[in-house]
């Protein structure tokens, strides 16, 4: 009886949280928050004013926090695509790119991207660089971001929240063969140079936004400008070794889909605080259109790859429901704010159609992406920004009364339609053309330099051990990677 007793003792003990309580209690303590913060505010008794501020500053806090739990997601969906011999490097690229992110922001990125140009310039911001914190420093200099009363601080965070998403959309494309060093470097220029000087041109007072360019939440600006730089990545790297074998492919699978799959919901999740989180106020009327087209886009997308892989593969694939998700998404991003539910179903579609041939098409040109991240990002960034000029119901139809792009040319928007979707491919090329040459820069000089692609024996033993020294299921009995 002792005996049995002992084991017993050693067994360890079982948490009474299961994870769906501690989920519950961590959005029960969040809506405590906020509703202490609202009872607060009114037994001050503030202003109207004050109080919607206080209000906003919880929302976009809240909603920067959902765009930053994004970086679990592509954590996850990265990992569960590629190989377990490269598992914890591209788990570690996912965990220091943020850190890596917030430092280049800070020292310039947010100061290019909506600081006021000198003498009327407006391609890239001037001052503020080495961002303090103190809002009085600052009163006359970004004045770009001055249509939300929410505190400067707060602004900082979310847009910082959105600029490491860009970064970490590189990190899926170039996977399994990259160095680790190289991947810093070039993370840390795109969000320090790159992304933010494109970022004034359209959120920042620049040139595009002068023209009439729109993109609400960032299907350029995010997603397509993350996406060409992959693409050039991709292009100077090389496929892996072993990935096209005298013109045919060779299927790498992905080794773990369910932590793929949890990634693609939590970034499916992250969508409800990047689009709607873009109002930069509590406003109830324009949230509540945005969360719902951004999820109908979502849904549609997800079914329209799910369909097309089927017809197309013979068998649903599980990558491409995951894909044709984040599609949808990446595709509503810029004129979820314009356009009206049947619309969102539309670009949903269509955004999950083609994302299955767009990753068929980059393979047979021997771009190697392992998961996909130019046929979701760039590709379905394009037909995003593109939507503007097609199914946007007119100014202040939807978002707030006298904004807005033009009424889009297949819903009756006539010649403003077809001119609003030229300035979109305008704003398309733009940013494309200073990402293709910013990246093709960056990349090769650090080709020339430092090198960007691991030696032949690393790759085959696994960027886990040859740039960490560790393996991601050490202890654990597996299949051994071709």
């Amino acid at each position: 009886m002792r005996g049995k007793k002992s084991k017993r003792l050693l067994r360890p003990k079982k948490s009474w949280l299961s994870p769906s309580w501690q989920a519950c209690l961590f959005l029960a303590g969040t809506i405590v928050l906020v509703w202490s913060s609202v009872a607060l505010a009114a037994e001050a008794d503030l202003s109207n004013s004050e109080l919607k501020t206080i209000l906003d500053t919880i929302w976009v806090i809240f909603a920067a926090c959902l765009v930053f739990f994004m970086n679990a997601g592509f954590a996850m969906l990265e990992t569960g695509f590629c190989r377990q011999k490269n598992a914890v490097n591209i788990l570690a690229k996912n965990l220091i790119v943020f850190g890596l992110s917030t430092v280049a922001y800070w020292a310039l990125g947010f100061g290019l991207m909506f600081s006021n140009g000198a003498g009327g310039v407006s391609l890239w911001g001037t001052q503020g660089f080495l961002f303090s914190g103190r809002e009085s420093d600052y009163q006359d200099i970004f004045t770009s971001l001055d249509w939300s009363a929410v505190p400067l601080n707060a602004k900082f965070f979310f847009q910082l929240a959105f600029a490491g998403t860009a970064a970490t959309i590189v990190s899926g494309a170039v996977a399994e063969r990259i160095k680790f060093k190289a991947f810093l470097i070039f993370s840390f220029l795109l969000v320090a140079i790159c992304y933010p000087i494109a970022g004034h041109w359209v959120w920042g007072g620049g040139w595009l936004s002068e023209l009439g360019f729109y993109d609400f939440a960032g299907s350029t600006v995010v997603h397509s400008m993350g996406g060409w730089a992959a693409l050039i990545g991709c292009a100077l790297l090389g496929p892996r070794l072993g990935r096209y074998i005298g013109g045919k492919i060779k299927m790498m699978p992905a080794h773990n889909l369910g932590i793929s799959t949890l990634g693609g919901l939590i970034l499916w999740l992250g969508w409800f605080g990047f689009n709607p989180g873009s109002t930069m106020a509590a406003d109830p009327k324009p949230i509540a259109h945005i969360i719902l087209t951004t999820n109908m886009a979502a849904a549609t997308g997800a079914i329209a790859a799910t369909f097309t892989s089927w017809l197309r593969f013979k068998k649903p694939d599980l990558s491409m429901i995951i894909n044709g998700v984040l599609a949808g998404l990446v595709g509503i991003t810029a004129s979820c704010a314009y356009v009206n539910l049947g619309s969102a179903v539309i670009i949903g579609s269509i955004a999950g159609i083609i994302v299955v041939f767009s990753v068929d098409v980059f393979n047979r040109a021997e771009i190697d992406d392992p998961v996909g991240a130019t046929s979701v990002h760039l590709v379905c960034g394009i037909w995003g920004t593109l939507a503007v000029g097609l199914f946007s119901q007119g100014p202040g139809e939807l978002y707030a009364e006298g904004s807005g792009p033009a009424q889009g040319f297949l819903v009756g928007g006539g010649l403003e339609g077809l001119n609003q979707l030229f300035v979109q491919l305008l704003g398309i090329g733009s940013v494309g053309a200073f990402a293709v040459l910013f990246s093709a820069i960056v990349w090769s000089a650090i080709k020339a330099t430092v090198s960007i692609r691991v030696s032949k024996e690393e790759e085959e033993m696994g960027l886990d051990l040859s740039e960490h020294g560790i393996g991601a299921y050490e202890g654990f009995m597996l299949e051994e990677d071709n």
